[in-house]
């Protein structure tokens, strides 16, 4: 008993494949699209990074030179503060001996000087209140 049954709506059967078909289609049409798209924001966002890279690298080249820069300020400025306190040192070591013989001369004779001690702002003068003018000397001053 082979029986040939047909569906009862073959037309309609081709016509749902072709629905489903055009779903199909439509539905990878759309995922082709929002591969691109998605593709793309990739890519822009990929060259904003790039772009901040290249501008954080410039900014920290520039920092970097500003450091170097600072650094070989001071070396040269603690360079010249290691001479200034040297010469100090040789200053009031000259004073305190110009102070010793002038105590010496001034027993010696039996005269009362009064010879000051340095007070501490002379030798801090970055404590002082106010700037201290320069104090011109001159060679011929200091021989005897």
């Amino acid at each position: 008993m082979a029986s040939t049954q047909q569906p009862a709506s073959s037309g309609s059967d081709g016509q749902r494949y072709a629905t489903n078909d055009e779903r199909k289609r439509k539905r990878m049409e759309s995922n082709r699209e929002s591969a691109r798209r998605s593709r793309k924001r990739k890519q822009q966002h990929l060259e904003e990074l790039m772009s901040q890279l290249t501008q954080l690298q410039n900014q920290s080249t520039i920092w970097r030179e500003k450091i170097e820069s600072v650094g070989r300020n001071f070396h040269t400025l603690d360079a010249e503060n290691n001479v200034l306190r040297a010469q100090m040192a040789e200053l009031t070591e000259r004073l305190d001996s110009l102070n010793s013989l002038t105590r010496f001369w001034a027993d010696a004779n039996g005269l009362a000087v009064d010879i000051p001690e340095i007070p501490d702002t002379l030798l801090e003068p970055w404590q002082l209140p106010c700037p201290i003018q320069p104090i011109t000397a001159s060679a011929d001053m200091f021989q005897f």
